[in-house]
């Protein structure tokens, strides 16, 4: 334990920038996105978009969906999608637990097929979860789209979720990749936080670390809505670093000006 999270008694950094899913606050966005990610899955819809702009917590938000899904749906997440089109085949049937015999591209997508058939056989699903998925190429978007040609009359079997920045709707929208975005059944941004739930937000995860002994006057919180402007991550970088402060001049009662004092430190 650091002297901080002894001074403030914390059991956990509450602010710390990495995807943490203990201290993933559901905002009125995340539920909804939520919602659409699980109905997507639940009703074998193929393909679907989730977009927001850096830092409102998609990572997360993807995490959170593969605590939350039952045990009969198999995931496979991929997190950065610098790979070839084969290596990321084989980076996705390989989080599906999958060893094929052969490293081609033939190979891997029959014994994905094979996989998909039986896990249907028996009542269970498959989900692909694609993060930063503006980084996709055209081909490899492609390579997506035939994954997604996978069914049976009762749906599809495997269910593609793609996640990214704003552009990766723009990029979608281009004409050659129009076979694509036409398959994208539900689609959902993700909206920063507005000035109440960015309260909600402060208090819950300080409430999460595990202390109640800190205090933030009521206009610390304006302080930190205009510098964030409601993005998760902005609002973690502030208060982390207003944490620091406080520690270093020994006050559990923080106030505008501590706020101050640290957005002009990180600008």
């Amino acid at each position: 334990m650091t002297a901080l999270e002894q001074f403030y008694g914390f059991r956990t950094q509450p602010f710390n920038i990495t995807t943490d899913t203990e201290l993933f606050f559901e905002s009125h966005s995340h539920q909804e996105a939520l919602a659409s990610l699980v109905y997507g899955i639940e009703e074998r819809k193929g393909m679907i978009l989730i977009t927001g702009e850096v830092g409102t917590g998609k990572t997360t938000l993807c995490k959170a969906l593969l605590d939350r899904l039952p045990k009969t749906v198999r995931t496979s997440l991929i997190l950065n999608p610098y790979f070839s089109e084969v290596q990321l085949l084989q980076a996705i049937v390989e989080d599906f637990g999958l060893v094929p015999e052969k490293k081609t591209r033939l190979d891997i997508v029959k014994k994905l097929d094979s996989f998909l058939i039986e896990l249907s056989l028996n009542q269970g699903n498959a989900v692909l979860v694609i993060d930063e998925a503006q980084n996709l190429k055209s081909r490899q978007l492609e390579q997506i789209r035939l994954l997604s040609n996978l069914e049976t009359k009762h749906g599809k079997l495997l269910q593609i979720v793609l996640v990214g920045q704003p552009e990766l709707k723009v990029k979608l929208r281009q004409f050659d990749l129009r076979q694509i975005y036409q398959r994208i059944v539900v689609k959902y941004e993700l909206q920063p936080l507005g000035f109440e739930e960015t309260k909600a937000y402060v208090d819950f995860r300080l409430l999460r670390a595990g202390t109640s002994s800190i205090v933030l006057l009521p206009e610390c919180y304006q302080v930190i809505q205009e510098f964030s402007k409601g993005i998760p991550r902005l609002i973690n970088l502030l208060c982390d670093r207003a944490l620091l402060l406080g520690f270093v001049r020994q006050q559990k009662v923080l106030g505008q000006d501590i706020f101050i004092a640290s957005m002009e430190e990180i600008r």
